[in-house]
């Protein structure tokens, strides 16, 4: 079983998005800010990360920075955001995001993009 680290502020989204992604066969931890993402991956290595970029205390694209400078980690990050401009995009790519999802979407969008992530590792 696949684990997937979901970091978003939004409970409601994130349930739905866990829903969704336990139904589908992924172990789903979820963290709604960013202090609770830095504590899981003290501990934790995921399979998976999909981060909202706002998120209180650390924003997703803070995440992929610690993810890839600091703990120098290959992990498949997607993005997903209701601030999909264009500097937040180029952002997320320029520091490692391998995806980038605006928000609204629909979550089998979600999954088809988890999983082509995966399959490349």
């Amino acid at each position: 079983m696949m684990n997937v680290l979901l970091a978003d502020d939004d409970d409601l989204l994130a349930s739905l998005l866990g829903f969704r992604l336990k139904k589908g066969g992924y172990c789903v931890h979820h963290s709604s800010n960013g202090k609770e993402v830095k504590e899981y991956l003290k501990t934790n290595r995921p399979d998976i990360i999909v981060s909202d970029i706002m998120m209180p205390y650390f924003s997703g694209i803070e995440l992929i920075n610690y993810v890839r400078k600091d703990l120098s980690l290959d992990t498949p990050i997607i993005i997903i955001s209701s601030a999909g401009n264009e500097e937040n995009v180029l952002s997320a790519f320029e520091l490692g995001a391998n995806d980038f999802i605006s928000k609204p979407f629909s979550p089998t969008e979600l999954m088809v993009r988890l999983a082509r992530e995966l399959k490349k590792t």
